[in-house]
């Protein structure tokens, strides 16, 4: 398999994409808003995309609630932004479980088996407005705490979970998706606040990484495409999961797109994350990629083993209990 996950250009697989993906094998697919209109397309859009490889490929989307949330009414349920609903629920811990898990719940029903959550930064004050609402908490057992039900609540729904953004990307007082976040907080802080979460969260097998630059460890490049990063990561915080970039589309890594997969492998990265379906830019990565290693196919193994087939719920009743629990 190809050491990637691509996201198709619409609503459709195209007859180019169906031959890409068959030859390419890419690990999976990640969904956005272009790529989803209704209950039904989408569920033939995922089994296209796996007829296409020809396997049980694993199928991402960004379902957070709040603002990020590629299904939307009037098909989907719409959720108050993380931080929003920590903050106002009577039982924030329950109610993060219940929202999680009926998020879960409406992804497996459409073919989707992993989501982009939870997220384990920490809100700071001067964490970037395009961040800071989606987070679950200010100190890190809160933030524990929240990952935990987030991770057991997708599980529980047949759903992976992908713990985010490792290292760490609450310091971020820029948008990545624009610019490259630079955090200049001394390694010892880092180590006991910032990159504190992912350490308590290392059994999640699935992870993605921060396009930002922790200047005390490695003041060239951001943890992407960062081998002293990695390192940490992968010694120092402990996460032996599955671990793919952030998409290398956004705008905080320089260089081409080739250029940019090609330093986040050898930077350490199982995983290059390739987001916005344009044909010419799926085929640089995918020859900058390369096949996938020994190492990360064991990793993406132990990762696919966890789905399963999730147990039925009372929605009705679990909806009415969120409520409850929110005014």
């Amino acid at each position: 398999m190809n050491a990637t996950i691509f996201g198709p250009e619409g609503l459709e697989i195209t007859d180019w994409e169906r031959g890409f993906f068959r030859e390419v094998q890419p690990l999976g697919f990640i969904l956005f808003a272009r790529n989803i209109d209704n209950p039904d397309q989408l569920r033939r859009l995922t089994y296209d995309l796996r007829e296409a490889v020809q396997r049980d490929a694993v199928i991402l989307i960004d379902q957070e609630g709040g603002r990020v949330q590629r299904m939307r009414s009037p098909h989907w349920r719409e959720y108050l932004p993380a931080l929003d609903q920590m903050a106002r629920a009577s039982d924030p811990l329950r109610a993060h479980w219940i929202r999680n898990r009926l998020i879960a719940a409406e992804l497996h029903d459409v073919g989707i088996d992993a989501n982009c959550a939870p997220l384990a930064d920490i809100a700071e004050d001067a964490t970037h407005p395009v961040l800071k609402n989606r987070l679950y908490g200010h100190d890190v057992q809160t933030v524990v705490d929240a990952c935990r039900v987030c991770a057991d609540a997708h599980l529980a729904g047949g759903v992976l979970p992908v713990l985010k953004h490792i290292p760490g990307y609450g310091r971020a007082s820029v948008d990545s998706h624009k610019d490259l976040p630079r955090v200049d907080a001394p390694r010892a802080e880092l180590e006991a606040w910032d990159f504190a979460p992912f350490a308590a969260l290392t059994d999640i097998a699935m992870g993605m990484t921060a396009h930002i630059v922790f200047s005390d460890i490695d003041p060239a490049n951001p943890a992407t495409t960062s081998a002293r990063m990695m390192e940490v990561i992968r010694k120092d915080i402990g996460f032996d999961g599955l671990l793919m970039t952030d998409d290398l589309s956004m705008e905080a890594l320089s260089g081409t797109i080739a250029q940019r997969a090609a330093a986040s492998i050898a930077a350490g990265c199982d995983i290059i994350l390739h987001c916005n379906g344009k044909a010419d830019e799926m085929k640089a990565v995918a020859q900058a990629s390369s096949d996938m290693t020994p190492a990360a196919i064991t990793r993406a193994n132990r990762a696919l083993a966890q789905r399963k087939t999730p147990a039925k719920i009372d929605i009705a009743g679990l909806e009415a209990e969120l409520s409850r629990h929110l005014g």
